[in-house]
C-alpha cells in the first residue's frame, strides 16, 4: 500500500468513527427524549440528523476518491466497500433516531395511558447492539459482531410481541388509537436499529474474513 493511499484510508476511517460515535449518542438521546418526555431534547436531535447527513456524504465523497485515484485492490478495496455500506447504515440509524425523536414530541399532545409494552428491555439490547457493532469496527473483532448478530432474533421477537399487545389494546381501547399508533412505530423504529446494528456487524466480519454473511441460512439462528 502507498503511502498515500494508507493517509487517505486512515483519513476516511478516522471520519467513520466519528459518525459512529455521533449516531450512537443520537440513538441515546431519543430514546432519553421519549422516556423523560424532553421535548426540547428530541427537536435539538431532529436538528442533528441534518448533521449526520453531511458527515456520511463527507464520508462517501472520500470514498469514492480513494476508488478513482488509488485503484485500491484486495483487503484494501474490501475496507472501501465496507466503509461505503458501514457509513449507509449508520446514516440510517440517524434518521431512525431522529424519528423516535419525532413520535416523543408528537407524544407530549396525546392523552396519557397505560402502555402495553415495556420497552426499557427492548431499549437496552438495541443499544448494546449498537455500541458493540460499533466496537466491533474499532477493533476489527469478528467475536463481537458476531454477538450483535445474536441478540438480532430476540428484538425481532420483542417487536412481534409488541404489536400482539397493541393490537389487542386498540381493540380494547379504540379512542387511543393513534396514540397506540405512534408507540407501536417506535417499536419497529428500535427493530429497525437493530437490524442495521446487525448489518454493520456483518460488514465488519467480510472485512475482516472476506466472508459474506447475508442472507445465508446461519443468520436465521442469530449465528451469522
Amino acid at each position: 500500500m502507498s503511502v498515500h493511499l494508507q493517509k487517505d484510508i486512515n483519513s476516511v476511517k478516522n471520519k467513520l468513527l466519528t459518525l459512529s460515535a455521533e449516531v450512537e449518542e443520537t440513538v441515546y438521546d431519543a430514546v432519553h427524549a421519549l422516556s423523560s418526555h424532553d421535548e426540547k431534547l428530541a427537536a435539538e436531535i431532529i436538528e442533528r440528523d441534518n448533521e449526520i447527513d453531511l458527515m456520511e456524504v463527507e464520508v462517501e465523497e472520500d470514498c469514492l476518491k480513494i476508488l478513482a485515484l488509488h485503484q485500491p485492490v484486495a483487503i484494501d478495496l474490501r475496507y472501501i466497500v465496507a466503509i461505503l455500506k458501514i457509513n449507509n447504515d449508520l446514516e440510517r440509524v440517524g434518521d431512525l433516531a431522529s424519528n423516535i425523536a419525532q413520535r416523543a414530541l408528537e407524544l407530549k399532545n396525546d392523552p396519557v395511558i397505560d402502555i402495553p409494552v415495556d420497552f426499557s428491555t427492548m431499549t437496552e439490547i438495541v443499544k448494546k447492539m449498537l455500541h458493540s457493532s460499533i466496537d466491533s469496527l474499532i477493533q476489527m473483532d469478528v467475536g463481537l459482531g458476531k454477538e450483535v448478530c445474536l441478540l438480532d432474533n430476540e428484538v425481532d421477537d420483542r417487536h412481534k410481541e409488541a404489536f400482539h399487545k397493541i393490537s389487542d389494546a386498540i381493540r380494547a381501547h379504540p379512542e387511543y388509537t393513534q396514540t397506540y399508533i405512534r408507540y407501536l412505530s417506535i417499536s419497529r423504529y428500535l427493530e429497525r436499529i437493530a437490524d442495521l446494528a446487525t448489518n454493520i456487524a456483518e460488514d465488519v466480519i467480510y472485512l475482516v474474513t472476506g466472508q459474506i454473511t447475508r442472507h445465508q441460512a446461519g443468520l436465521k439462528d442469530g449465528t451469522c
